[in-house]
């Protein structure tokens, strides 16, 4: 009797151990099964939020304010005509004379800047050469920030053209200590090309880094109406258009 007890008793340790294996066996596979469950809702999830983050191209280095000729987002270019030079203009002007930019806008409206060619003799000369040459033509205001500047030449309307020279820096005496201060934008010392801006008042900028050539004397009310725009917010529309910058002189 007591053998066949011992048999009895083993045959149910072995069925109770073989239900155990298969209860581990079934909880085994349900956590796999939940794990991968919960992959994929990690990955769809990963998936949209990738697809609903904004793209930002490359924003300008340093003060990220400042004026800059560095590319920023991609908007639709004006349809301008592609002037190039492989090098600054020879001097033509008289620094003994005064100059003045009639700039007159596509959606109405007229400003004039007087140009200091004393003060910045080589940037004035630039910018009366790119002028008498049709360069600003259709160009736009690419960036205008509300309480700090309007910022304009570029004939592509990304931040990134030039004219394809390059100048130097000239340091005189003027400050951005007002509005309608007139000066080149660049993207670092002796970089300076085509693009420029306007101050909509005074404002902290280094006058080491940027030279200032001019001042709006007449029409700033036009510049105050400049159509904000950032390019860091990636607009998707253009700036306000110049339809002519004419040179005169005194």
């Amino acid at each position: 009797m007591a053998r066949k007890r011992n048999k009895r008793n083993t045959k149910n340790q072995d069925l109770v151990l073989g239900l155990n294996g298969i209860q581990w066996a079934g909880i085994a596979v349900i956590v796999v099964i939940l794990a991968i469950a919960f992959w994929l809702l990690l990955s769809r999830m990963s998936a949209q939020t990738a697809s609903a983050a904004p793209t930002l191209s490359p924003q300008p280095s340093g003060v990220t304010q400042a004026p800059s000729t560095q590319v920023s987002a991609a908007v639709p270019a004006p349809t301008v005509k592609t002037l190039k030079w492989s090098s600054p203009p020879p001097m033509t002007i008289d620094t003994t004379k005064q100059y003045f930019a009639t700039v007159t806008m596509a959606k109405g409206g007229q400003f004039v800047i007087q140009l200091y060619p004393d003060k910045a003799p080589i940037t004035v000369n630039s910018f009366v050469f790119l002028a008498n040459q049709g360069f600003y033509n259709g160009v736009t205001f690419h960036r205008v920030l509300d309480g700090f500047m309007a910022q304009g030449g570029d004939p592509t309307g990304t931040g990134g053209g030039g004219p394809g020279y390059s100048f130097v820096n000239e340091k005189n005496d003027l400050a951005f200590d007002k509005a309608g201060v007139v000066a080149m934008a660049n993207a670092g010392p002796n970089t300076n090309g085509s693009q420029f801006f306007i101050m909509f008042g005074p404002y902290g900028l280094s006058e080491s880094d940027y030279t200032i050539f001019g001042q709006v004397v007449s029409g700033m009310e036009v510049v105050n109406g400049l159509t904000r725009r950032d390019p860091q917010t990636n607009p998707t529309f253009p700036g306000d258009a110049m339809t002519s910058v004419t040179i005169s002189t005194k």
